[in-house]
């Protein structure tokens, strides 16, 4: 039997580490001391490449189900969608770009201005004068006939007095260089189709009107998306 182990001591009286008994049988190589498997870059991308996957897999299958959650909403508001969208603004929009082609402007424009009017007024026409003082006339020819007195054709000097009426041909050019005052209110009715505005308007309606015409192909509910206008009773059962 084996004595009892005791700690070696060196020779400056500190002790030394245990030694372990090897108590393997001969030729095995003790557990503790077995060989560890080389470092290995493929091992550890395996791992690496593994953790990854299951990483992706995972976001991706929560992103799918996020994005079908959303298609399943959408899909049960499209019949609001298509309404809000077609009747409510492309129709919207179609509708009022006819009417403004179609409107007028109406209104009254008042005018209040001096009007500049410089130009040559040629009169020639028959008139009655009135005399606003007495007129003399030297070397008239009168003719009378009064009582047993008749003179014909003699030369006399005559006054007409104020306020006689003397009709009398009248031919003359008036220089007219004056300001006019101009007072008034216009009545103003403008149709727009007959404007510059019109194109413009007409362009409109072709730009709204592809995409109104477009809007009639969506389909009213997930339902007909998915099973068409005429949905077999198969299909209705799966789709709401």
């Amino acid at each position: 039997m084996a004595p009892p182990y005791e700690p070696e001591t060196q020779l400056n009286g500190e002790e030394t580490e245990p030694l372990v008994e090897d108590t393997s049988a001969p030729g095995t190589t003790p557990p503790e001391t077995a060989a560890r498997p080389p470092f290995s870059f493929k091992s550890c991308f395996m791992i690496f490449g593994s953790t990854f996957w299951t990483i992706a897999c995972l976001f991706s299958l929560t992103v799918n189900i996020i994005l079908i959650v959303a298609v399943i909403f959408l899909g049960s508001q499209l019949g609001t969608i298509k309404k809000l969208v077609k009747d409510d603004v492309l129709a919207g929009l179609y509708a009022n770009f006819i009417l403004m082609d179609e409107a007028t402007i109406k209104t009254t424009i008042p005018i209040d201005a001096q009007v500049p009017a410089k130009f040559d007024l040629p009169l020639d026409t028959d008139t009655v004068v009135t005399l606003n003082q007495d007129t003399s006339i030297p070397g008239a020819r009168v003719t009378l006939n009064t009582g047993g007195l008749s003179i014909k054709d003699a030369p006399t000097d005559i006054i007409l007095p104020a306020g006689t009426q003397l009709p009398i041909h009248l031919t003359i050019t008036v220089p007219v260089d004056q300001k006019i005052p101009v007072k008034m209110n216009v009545e103003v009715n403008i149709p727009l189709n007959q404007t510059d505005l019109h194109t413009p308007f007409v362009g409109l309606q072709n730009v709204v009107a592809p995409y109104y015409r477009l809007m009639d192909q969506v389909p009213d509910s997930l339902s007909e998306a998915v099973c068409g206008k005429t949905p077999k009773a198969f299909c209705k059962s799966l789709v709401p």
